[in-house]
């Protein structure tokens, strides 16, 4: 019998009708958070600005408008050909004029000064920001190349806890999680920002 063999012949060993129950993984930590919505909003504020990233609150008749201040502010004079959305971001939170992702070549997407996306959960206590790949979040490329993201969260995608979070979450699907503008301190502990995505990260939070 060679390595492979054995190796092979372990593995059906492992997986045979005679192997050991896996034992139930102890969960004791929490798993929900009673706060109510307005204060996890308030959290969530506090941590994406901790992370350097700029947070615009607005009713939702007012989104598109909301999304567009922040692209102005983010990125000075700017076309709205600039900008590339997700397919599925909704009509009422695109301002006028902006692009669609059609499915181009993810290295075109570079060409675009900033995006705009929606998010699958948004959880408060770590700042952190999940996209799934969906229609509404786009595909990873989208978020990762423009070096400007605009992120559209709404208060009813926002939850206390990573377990929270996780739970809303489909574990197969690609999931980016975004916790501030890509930042490194790699080198001599100096932060630098743009490394891995973009450099400016601003969130529209619909309540």
């Amino acid at each position: 019998m060679n390595a492979r063999e054995e190796i092979l012949g372990r593995i059906r060993t492992a997986l045979g009708p005679d192997r050991p129950a896996v034992p139930d993984v102890a969960r004791s930590y929490r798993t929900s958070d009673d706060r109510p919505t307005t204060e996890l909003l308030d959290v969530l504020t506090d941590r994406l600005e901790d992370y350097q990233a700029t947070v615009v609150r607005c009713a939702p008749p007012d989104a598109a408008e909301a999304v567009a201040g922040a692209l102005g502010t983010a990125l000075g004079e700017h076309s709205p050909a600039d900008v590339v959305v997700a397919p599925g971001v909704p009509a009422g939170w695109r301002p006028d004029g902006v692009a669609e992702d059609d499915g181009r070549p993810a290295v075109a997407l570079a060409g675009f000064a900033a995006s705009v996306t929606g998010v699958s959960v948004a959880i408060a206590e770590t700042g952190t920001l999940v996209l799934d790949g969906s229609p509404l979040c786009g595909r990873r490329a989208l978020s990762l190349l423009p070096d400007c993201l605009v992120c559209v969260v709404e208060a009813a995608q926002v939850v206390g806890s990573v377990p929270e979070g996780l739970a809303r979450l489909d574990p197969p699907a690609p999931l980016t999680m975004i916790s501030g503008p890509s930042a490194t301190s790699d080198i001599e502990l100096q932060r630098v920002e743009g490394v891995h995505g973009p450099r400016t990260l601003v969130v529209v939070l619909i309540s």
